[in-house]
């Protein structure tokens, strides 16, 4: 499946969603390379509590694209129960999530990328240099062993630690947070999904959704002090009557947390972000499958179509999506925003009675 040339049209650093849907719709004619830490067995998961919200239903139908069954998981739940146990807040708000497998989620994208596209899968990208009027870019598998490439384009779908921001846009840097989250065997005599917010832990939100038998708790907290503010989540929630037990296991990340305009970089000369990496990811939800997808559709159609100035058009296609965000943070400051939290909640607007 690989080429014997190192030189390739256009590298793709990261195959998660946004790096996998550029591959699979990027034209025939380019040599395309995807650089990814996942392998055919998919040896690295990424941590997400796995909920397709609308905006990434909405994206996918634009592919025509349906899941596979063994992508979905059970139970199949419309109400989130949101829960700010500091002023004693509880409301419940229907939401058309849908619950999957993230990580089969993953690798079923992956699966949809032409044979034509070389996929160097189980391998690390640990640099990336302009040379001349090609980007160099090294990379390294799990047994130690290097590759060096160049290409004309490099497309960054890294994620929130993206390399490729890191080392080609220095000074374009993005708030992060911690995002941790434990499984659990599950142990409540009736599945949900909650939000969790509290200024006293996190001035972000944390969640909880049952998924095949298991529980997951998760938040995103600073990251100096994320560990301990998770424990701490455990121990108030546990009050509220929510039951854990022993953690199965526990998955951590970065996640990006945009605030302004100058937080998000569609890249420049050559290089171009997409997904998380070029900070598309909601700062109300931390919903990123959408901004993903929609960038890899927008990026890929650019490229396809031949134009002299890429980097240019790529900003002006994608700047409806950075006004989305730009709206979505300010949604985040009612959210987050403790008084003007307790306003919303107790208003009761859009909330939905449940017995419980």
């Amino acid at each position: 499946m690989g080429f014997e040339a190192e030189n390739y049209d256009i590298a793709i650093i990261g195959a998660g969603p946004a790096g996998a849907t550029a591959a699979r719709l990027l034209d025939s004619r380019f040599r395309v390379i995807v650089i990814d830490k996942k392998g055919a067995g998919g040896a690295f998961c990424k941590p997400c509590g796995g909920l397709l919200a609308m905006d990434a239903q909405k994206a996918l139908s634009k592919f025509n694209l349906t899941l596979p069954k063994d992508v979905l998981v059970d139970p199949q739940i419309f109400a989130v129960k949101t829960i700010d146990p500091k002023q004693r807040l509880l409301r419940y708000y229907q939401r058309f999530y849908i619950n999957l497998d993230r990580h089969k989620f993953d690798m079923w994208l992956m699966s949809l990328i032409p044979g034509r596209v070389e996929v160097a899968g189980n391998y690390v990208c640990t640099d990336i240099q302009r040379r001349g009027g090609a980007y160099e870019i090294t990379f390294t598998d799990g047994g130690g062993a290097t590759r060096k490439i160049t290409a004309k384009y490099v497309i960054g779908a890294d994620g929130s630690s993206s390399l490729t921001r890191q080392k080609l846009f220095p000074r374009r840097k993005i708030r992060r947070y911690l995002s941790i989250q434990q499984w659990f065997s599950e142990r409540h005599t009736t599945p949900f999904y909650s939000c969790v917010f509290d200024s006293d832990i996190t001035d972000s939100y944390c969640w909880s959704i049952s998924k095949d038998g298991n529980f997951i708790l998760g938040g995103a907290f600073p990251p100096e002090t994320g560990r301990e503010r998770f424990e701490l989540l455990k121990q108030k929630l546990a009050a509220r009557g929510f039951s854990f037990g022993e953690p199965l296991k526990t998955e951590a990340c970065m996640v990006s947390m945009p605030r302004g305009i100058r937080d998000f970089c569609a890249g420049g000369d050559g290089a171009f972000l997409i997904g998380e990496a070029a900070g598309f990811i909601s700062p109300s939800s931390l919903e990123g499958i959408s901004y993903a997808l929609d960038s890899a559709y927008a990026l890929a159609r650019i490229l396809n179509s031949g134009c002299a100035k890429p980097e240019w058009e790529y900003r002006k296609k994608s700047l409806p999506m950075r006004v989305k965000l730009l709206m979505k943070y300010v949604k985040s400051l009612f959210m987050y925003t403790p008084f003007l939290r307790k306003l919303v909640m107790k208003s009761g607007i859009m909330s939905i009675d449940v017995d419980d």
